[in-house]
């Protein structure tokens, strides 16, 4: 079981850990080089337009300047003392928001922890009823510091249960006057911001199909009927999956055109050259602009016919729509209110940004999105609660006295107090970490079979997702883990008298 010793090794590794991720973020910032990757905004608001330490050949990729290197860290007293207007108009609101959560933590943790130390403390500790049945059960150092040092029946649970009162109406408070100020923000934010088309849109799915007419028709003259004085006009959903991979493959040809552009303009003196091969390993060497430039003109020309040819394709054409409206009013009513007597069909609800949305999602039935959500959450729930099993294990590592009795060989190597505070305080946690990595992965895919058609959707889902996980299984999971097979082992081995 971990003791104090253990958790000061874990706590120094990780401060050790988090300090040499700030001291390499902060050189690798100075750097010419990675002067785009950290200062792109400043770049297109044109701000900066070369880095700042130039010269010789090395200069252009290695800061040389070793002045900067003694005020590296100067950003972050001058990051602090910015005004939240400030940090909205550079870095933009959620990084606002984002710093205000770190306060809120500091203000709801600082004062309870404070409160914790000088009053739960002593209480518990005082009692001290674990020191006199340390033979019969397994205890460590900070199972005298809880709640479990306290003799049944004593009036210092009380004591408890008033700091329970205590933080949480404390907790509450500052999450109500943050919400606030938040919400504040985010009104200010909407209201200085010019309208954009999708406050207009709505999104409809579910278009029923009818034989003698076009979906497009269809559309068109329910939206007439129904909302004949806010309706404006409507853009039809088309299956164009081959287009938009030509689309991503443009992409990546105007992404090297622009890059070798760049290039030749730093030094126009030497054309750059590329290979035609694979990767441009090799193959014949041709000058890089221009070939990218034809690449381009090869692309525009078939994405051109196959455009021509999925609107002249009456079967790529989706059961759902973009309407746009002449009102914001207009547009809220339709998003909010059921369209047919048949609530499976003509379904409505506000559009996402055209960059938000999730296309492979804009055809699914309302019967399959009703099963999909059905088996999601079996499977989330399934995955919540059989993952347990390789968290227990993991966990069970922190318990190295029951790991001594089931690998007897490992006793003299675990007996070391360096290993074995390592092990006890660090390496449990990182096997955690490895088991947890791909886990947002499958979450996500599981969020993209619901059928949610925004990505800003998906991603709030599957946030929801990983905090149900984490809290049945890191928070609930590590507490059974960590402690429970202990204390039953040491009761399935007590005498029959015991």
């Amino acid at each position: 079981m971990a003791t104090l010793s253990d958790i000061g090794v874990s706590a120094i590794i990780n401060i050790l850990g988090a300090f040499a991720f700030l001291l390499a973020f902060a050189l690798l910032r100075l750097q010419p080089i990675n002067d785009r990757v950290y200062f792109p905004k400043w770049y297109i608001n044109g701000k900066r337009s070369a880095p700042r330490h130039v010269g010789n050949f090395v200069g252009k990729f290695v800061n040389l300047n070793f002045k900067t290197y003694l005020t590296f860290l100067n950003w972050m007293p001058q990051a602090m003392q910015m005004s939240e207007a400030q940090i909205i108009e550079h870095a933009g609101l959620d990084s606002a928001v984002f710093l205000r959560i770190y306060t809120l933590g500091l203000k709801i943790f600082v004062p309870t922890a404070l409160v914790a130390l000088l009053v739960l403390i002593p209480v518990n500790v005082s009692d001290g009823i674990l020191f006199f049945l340390s033979k019969d059960l397994v205890v460590s150092d900070i199972d005298k510091l809880s709640i479990s040092n306290i003799k049944p029946e004593s009036l210092k649970f009380f004591v408890h249960i008033a700091m329970e009162y205590l933080f949480t109406f404390w907790t509450c408070f500052m999450l109500y006057k943050e919400y606030g100020r938040v919400a504040a923000m985010r009104l200010k934010f909407l209201a200085s911001q010019d309208r954009h088309a999708e406050q207009f849109t709505v999104l409809v799915r579910n278009v029923p199909y009818e034989s003698k007419r076009a979906i497009t028709d269809s559309v068109e003259n329910f939206f007439k009927k129904n909302h004949p004085d806010d309706y404006l006009c409507h853009q039809a959903v088309y299956n164009a999956n081959k287009f938009a991979k030509l689309v991503r493959k443009r992409a990546r040809l105007q992404n090297w055109l622009d890059y070798n552009q760049l290039k030749f303009e730093r030094n126009p003196e030497k054309r750059p050259i590329t290979k035609k091969g694979f990767l441009g390993l090799w193959g014949e060497r041709v000058d890089s602009i221009d070939y990218y430039k034809q690449q381009l003109k090869e692309f525009d020309r078939r994405l051109t016919m196959e455009r021509e040819s999925i609107l002249k394709d009456s079967k790529s054409i989706m059961p759902a729509a973009f309407v746009s409206f002449n009102s914001r009013c207009g547009a809220a009513v339709c998003a909010q209110t059921q369209q047919s007597k048949n609530p499976t069909l003509w379904l409505t609800n506000w559009a996402p940004e055209p960059r938000d949305i999730y296309w492979s999602n804009l055809s699914i039935s309302f019967f399959s999105l009703t099963l999909r959500k059905l088996l999601i959450s079996a499977a989330v729930f399934a995955l919540v609660f059989f993952y347990m099993i390789p968290i227990a294990f993991v966990q069970s590592l922190a318990n190295l006295e029951g790991l001594e009795k089931v690998a007897p060989f490992l006793r003299p190597l675990i007996e070391w107090k360096v290993i074995k505070s390592f092990l006890q305080g660090f390496l449990p946690g990182l096997a955690l970490k490895v088991f947890l990595f791909v886990l947002p992965a499958i979450l996500m895919f599981m969020s993209k079979i619901e059928g949610h058609v925004a990505l800003s959707v998906l991603e709030r889902r599957t946030a929801a997702k990983y905090y149900y996980f984490m809290l049945v299984n890191v928070f609930l999971g590590s507490i059974v883990a960590g402690t429970a097979f202990q204390q039953l082992h040491a009761f399935l081995h007590e005498s029959a008298t015991q």
